[in-house]
């Protein structure tokens, strides 16, 4: 079970990265708004969006095919700071909220890994997946898997109550005559499924969320697959918390959060 957890947010991590570093490499217009938060203007932000999604894509490619415990390393604070360059840059604090999976899957799998140790060697050595995880590290990785589960789930439901524009179009693209009306009752449920997740998850429902959160991704008006596969942070940390509360896991979660 452990390996399975561990292989499903690798696969996350590299997945999230691969997409987001795409929309680098096709250049993206709105990224042009977080550059300027660093005074770059917009000819240069074209000129290193490619630079920096090239790299996105190598540390994707990186966490499947040889994961150095450098790399979540960086992805973590890669991705905590690319989700906070939104709300920095105006937009709703909701946007950083809604991006926990880019920075939440892959500090699980530090966590699963043994985390930052003293020795700096250590972390460009590779990372087992098959190494024993004890009951203690297993509970704290369940911790964490709930709690970036509740901000994504959260996040994205207070989009929908603001009426994110995107989401507005995406319900009109489905046929939803009043999107607006759709966007709060989704956005309602959602706020409410992520404190269920968050208080006690049960596993028939992490599953539904899991499969909602994939079939309602794929609706984006604009860059419908990349939008879908830069979300696989959010996939992998449903999938792997659906993982970890199988009853049949010796290292089974006990549900209490302190």
């Amino acid at each position: 079970m452990q390996d399975k957890i561990h292989c499903t947010l690798r696969l996350a991590v590299a997945v999230c990265f691969i997409g987001h570093g795409a929309f680098g490499i096709i250049t993206k217009p709105i990224w042009c708004n977080y550059f300027a938060i660093f005074g770059i203007g917009h000819g240069t932000a074209y000129r290193l969006m490619p630079l920096l999604g090239l790299f996105d894509v190598l540390m994707g490619i990186g966490m499947l095919v040889h994961p150095m415990r450098a790399i979540p390393i960086w992805l973590v604070i890669w991705g905590t700071l690319t989700a906070l360059l939104r709300p920095l840059s105006g937009e709703p604090l909701a946007e950083f909220i809604e991006r926990a999976g880019n920075f939440g899957a892959p500090l699980a799998v530090l966590m699963m890994s043994g985390g930052v140790r003293k020795n700096a060697r250590n972390i460009f050595t590779p990372i087992n997946a098959h190494a024993d995880v004890d009951t203690k590290t297993f509970d704290r990785v369940s911790i964490c898997l709930r709690v970036i589960a509740f901000l994504l789930l959260a996040g994205h439901g207070w989009l929908n109550v603001l009426e994110k524009k995107g989401l507005l179009s995406q319900y009109a693209s489905l046929g939803f005559t009043n999107a607006g009306k759709t966007a709060m009752t989704i956005g309602l449920c959602e706020i409410i499924a992520a404190f269920a997740v968050l208080i006690r998850p049960i596993r028939t429902m992490i599953l539904a969320l899991f499969i909602w959160k994939m079939g309602s991704e794929l609706f984006y008006p604009h860059f419908e697959l990349f939008e879908w596969i830069e979300r696989g942070g959010s996939y992998g940390v449903l999938l792997a918390l659906w993982f970890a509360l199988d009853s049949k896991n010796p290292g089974k979660y006990t549900g209490q959060l302190i």
